[in-house]
């Protein structure tokens, strides 16, 4: 193993020796129009019955959103901090697992720390200059994911002089941002951001070459499940990726990946358990 990859997360009140064991960070879409499923759990008593069969299949922590990442119609603040404060309070009445809001609002991360979320999950690296102080105020650990525009933004011809030293690039000084703000390196996540801004083929390249982030020596987050680019490299939809989810998983922590945004927790979890099991042994 590379002394540079993170052994330690710390979630809320909870840490994690990651030496070698990833977490699996169940989604729950509280949106109408996600890209994976549609809206099938927008309605609250499906998304209950959703994060329910995630626990149940292990989730280590469970990951709210309000608002898709891509383009779409306007989600307010107003209208997100409705579909998504509600949920976290109900996630934190219910389970004893770490909460995560998907959100680059800091006004409605904000609100969901103060409704019990621990993690704040910003696909737009950062770009509200509230967000991190928000989070250092709340001990909330962050995910720094790289972007290319900004989220709901198209980008549909993306163009790097150097796709992966743009990315590390990005991703070490948002991490600097955050050390600054207060937040400790335990606390902070790395996320590439396959499909955000970039093309399948980018998406695959950054997926092979994880390590890369790894050497940054943070935590690194991987977002992967049911991706553009998994569709492209295999010629399934959306609802047929589950096994090239996997793959990809089997990857990313293999070369340091160590928390899985998951849609299929069952699988993801025994893809975690097993490749901890045989990274351990070597």
């Amino acid at each position: 193993m590379s002394p540079t990859v993170a052994t330690k997360l710390e979630l809320g009140g909870r840490s994690y020796d990651i030496t070698y064991r990833a977490l699996v960070m169940g989604i729950l879409n509280r949106t109408p129009d996600s890209f994976f499923d549609g809206g099938e759990y927008f309605e609250f008593d499906a998304f209950l019955a959703k994060a329910e069969a995630h626990v149940t299949a292990g989730a280590d922590c469970l990951d709210v959103g309000g608002v898709k990442a891509g383009p779409g119609v306007e989600v307010t603040p107003s209208e997100e901090l409705d579909r998504v404060v509600p949920a976290v309070e109900a996630l934190v009445a219910r389970f004893d697992l770490p909460i995560s809001v998907d959100t680059f609002r800091a006004s409605v991360a904000q609100e969901c720390y103060r409704a019990g979320a621990v993690v704040g999950n910003d696909i737009s690296g950062f770009a509200d200059p509230d967000y991190l102080r928000v989070a250092a105020e709340h001990g909330a650990s962050v995910v720094a994911c790289h972007i290319r525009l900004a989220p709901r933004v198209p980008d549909p011809e993306p163009h790097y002089d150097d796709l992966r030293g743009e990315v590390c690039a990005f991703l070490s000084s948002r991490a600097e941002w955050a050390l600054r703000a207060g937040i400790p390196s335990s606390r902070i996540m790395l996320d590439a951001g396959l499909d955000l801004g970039k093309t399948e083929k980018m998406s695959a390249t950054l997926l092979g070459t994880t390590d890369d982030l790894t050497r940054l020596g943070f935590p690194v987050f991987l977002s992967a499940s049911n991706k553009r680019f998994l569709g492209e490299l295999t010629g399934t939809e959306t609802e047929d990726r589950n096994y090239a989810s996997h793959s990809a998983h089997v990857i990313g922590i293999v070369k340091g990946a160590r928390i899985l945004r998951a849609h299929d927790v069952a699988g993801s979890r025994r893809v975690a358990d097993v490749t901890a099991a045989i990274l351990e042994k070597q």
